[in-house]
């Protein structure tokens, strides 16, 4: 059996742009593209926090160090520059694949800028 399970997420991202009259896809800084584990064209998820909007798009890549993350075409609608969202990518396996793999978590200040990685979260508790 394949099972879908978090692969990688940039964790509160600051979106920066938003350009309406670009190709359709979320424009991501390289740098950060690799740390959380994404590839260029990968489909994401795009929870915004600020406005509890949630919609895909796909990966394009941003320059290096640039620290953009940039809502383009259609997804330009559903942000507001300044919004904090997560950006989530997930990977089907099978079960025995599952038992070892640990996701790619990337924690982000409001300027993109890295706080923390790690590829667990904590247990929730009351």
């Amino acid at each position: 059996m394949q099972i879908t399970l978090l692969k990688g997420k940039l964790h509160m991202a600051c979106v920066t742009q938003a350009e309406l009259w670009y190709d359709g896809s979320c424009a991501i800084d390289a740098d950060l593209v690799a740390l959380a584990g994404l590839r260029e064209f990968e489909r994401i998820d795009i929870y915004n926090v600020d406005n509890g909007e949630r919609f895909s798009t796909y990966v394009i890549l941003a320059e290096s160090g640039s620290k953009t993350i940039s809502m383009n075409g259609a997804a330009a609608r559903r942000v507001q520059v300044g919004d904090r969202i997560i950006i989530a990518a997930y990977g089907q396996m099978s079960e025995g694949e599952a038992e070892n793999f640990k996701p790619r978590l990337v924690y982000l200040k409001q300027d993109n800028s890295v706080d923390r990685t790690s590829n667990t979260i904590a247990v929730q508790v009351e």
